[in-house]
């Protein structure tokens, strides 16, 4: 597939992109050969590949969930600008 310099000035526009007609060229080329290797891998018999959601094998990585004290109400509302009992005040949407 290849990408027209009529298709470049529309993504630009959509962008809202001003470029020079030098970079109309050039990223038309470029965009043109991302493109010739995208459609390179529907050339290819994937029927026998997995689907995954990321390309490496990745384990959880996150912390053990530890409960510790929260703070208390008078703390944690020391800085509110208002408040009302024991929540924060905010103006009507």
């Amino acid at each position: 597939m290849s990408i027209s310099r009529d298709e470049v000035v529309h993504v630009a526009r959509l962008a809202r992109l001003e470029l020079t007609d030098e970079e109309l060229d050039r990223f038309a080329g470029q965009l043109d050969a991302i493109l010739e290797a995208v459609g390179k891998v529907s050339e290819l018999d994937l029927s026998e590949v997995e689907p995954t959601l990321h390309p490496l094998a990745l384990s959880n990585v996150w912390a053990e969930d530890e409960p510790w004290p929260s703070l208390e109400v008078e703390e944690a509302l020391a800085n509110a600008p208002d408040r009302e009992d024991d929540a924060f005040r905010v103006p009507p949407a």
